[in-house]
């Protein structure tokens, strides 16, 4: 570490006092504290639970996601208890469509499977080794405000079993506290109702597809419950071989259509997977954890992403993506933009000229997904409408060639420079759309 000089950024002057306070160690807060220790800089990692710890998720994990763990040195071999699968199958309007992940510069041509409560436990240990110095069981409060600037300069937290109160203290705080996010609330941050929010439910069942090495995705998702006409609902269910004996089993619903707030989601999800067949095994016996729920934060659903001294990450800036509920690559990639922009405002002389290089962080994430989200909002909207949604599945599945641009589409994997030709269509939307 650098001697201390007269700058808010400057060397831990206790164990209480670092550069950087990042307050989550889910992927975001993991990944933006390593790429911050890397460069060199003092990371204090606040993390309110003990790992292993369990969250809702998917645990499928596209190309995006699988370039930042390489990017962050972590060990995705099989060996490593990794589960690489090959692309997406895509289920609907009576087609069944296997499509392998695209091949690109930019990303590699496999994704992966693993659970939650390792994953994100290796995520934060990487950190670790890094240099982050990470505390669990540590609830954050309230933030500490300069009554000068309306900065905030630090945190209150309660620590350990004992709940012991302790303030910590940085120039910089990075919010990756996910959806409820308080820090941020705190700062009078709040969420914008004109962005689309989503809602995951899933469980495990032990299941023969444990194995299979494509994710697998059904368009059509039907509410066939009690008496009268079935209803199609604005969302998608996914199977996923966890490669361990399990199959994790989920939904994935929009707050697009008039059903959103009436219906009991995890209902729902039983009455879906009695539907299966019933070898695969998704039977209540099979069953081997609660059904969980978590909402999706999308498209920039809170912003500004900075503002007096506070970075928003991952899900505490809305960064789900709205093609497809993703939201472990956005947060993981919206954590190594923040530690570059702080690492750079670390570099500068002068408290304007830091300042200065912070503010470019939302226009960065603006000119990296503004565009797409846009995009992504106006898809959101045409889903939310059973008929459109009835026509997609049923015609559009029966052409490869347009499921395999809107593959690239909705998992936003295309190469930025000497792409195919769906590649610059995509780019070139996203680029011409509205950056909000």
């Amino acid at each position: 570490m650098t001697e201390p000089v007269s700058s808010p950024l400057s060397s831990p002057l206790s164990e209480n006092t670092a550069d950087v306070i990042v307050v989550g160690a889910g992927p975001a807060g993991s990944t933006t504290a390593y790429h911050l220790a890397k460069s060199g800089l003092d990371v204090l990692l606040l993390e309110k639970t003990q790992f292993p710890r369990e969250k809702v998720c998917g645990d499928g994990l596209t190309p995006r996601a699988t370039k930042q763990l390489v990017a962050m040195g972590i060990d995705i071999s099989e060996e490593a208890g990794w589960l690489r699968n090959k692309g997406l199958r895509i289920i609907g309007g009576g087609v069944r469509l296997q499509l392998d992940w695209p091949d690109l510069a930019s990303f590699p041509d496999y994704g992966l499977v693993r659970k939650r409560d390792d994953f994100d436990e290796q995520l934060a240990r990487q950190a670790q080794k890094a240099g982050a110095r990470l505390y669990e069981r540590c609830n954050v409060g309230a933030p500490i405000i300069d009554d000068r600037t309306g900065r905030i300069t630090g945190v209150h937290a309660k620590l350990g079993e004992d709940k012991r109160e302790v303030t910590f203290h940085a120039p910089l705080v990075v919010a990756a506290d996910g959806n409820s996010t308080r820090l941020s609330l705190a700062m009078g941050l709040h969420r914008r109702e004109d962005r689309p929010m989503g809602v995951a439910v899933r469980t495990y069942f032990t299941s023969p597809r444990h194995d299979d090495d494509y994710l697998e995705s059904w368009l059509e998702l039907w509410d066939r419950r009690g008496p009268g006409e079935d209803r199609l609902l604005p969302g998608y269910g996914w199977i996923f071989g966890m490669g361990d004996g399990t199959s994790n089993v989920g939904l994935g619903v929009l707050n697009t259509s008039d059903s959103f707030k009436e219906l009991d989601w995890r209902e729902v999800l039983k009455a879906w997977c009695a539907s299966m067949p019933e070898d695969w095994g998704y039977t209540p016996d099979n069953m081997t954890g609660p059904i969980r729920g978590a909402a999706l934060p999308m498209a920039f659903n809170r912003q500004p992403h900075y503002t007096k001294g506070l970075l928003l990450v991952g899900d505490a800036g809305g960064l789900v993506n709205p093609f497809n509920g993703e939201g472990i690559a956005y947060a993981m990639e919206s954590g190594q933009i923040a530690a570059d922009v702080i690492v750079q405002a670390h570099a500068r002389s002068t408290p304007a000229g830091r300042e200065l290089a912070l503010q470019r962080y939302p226009r960065v994430l603006k000119d990296t997904y503004g565009g797409y989200y846009t995009l992504g909002r106006a898809f959101v909207k045409l889903i939310g409408n059973p008929k459109v949604m009835k026509i997609a599945a049923q015609r559009g599945l029966t052409h490869p060639l347009l499921m395999k641009f809107t593959l690239k589409l909705l998992a936003n994997l295309t190469d930025p420079t000497g792409g195919d030709a769906m590649d610059r269509i995509i780019n070139g939307l996203s680029k011409v759309a509205p950056k909000a």
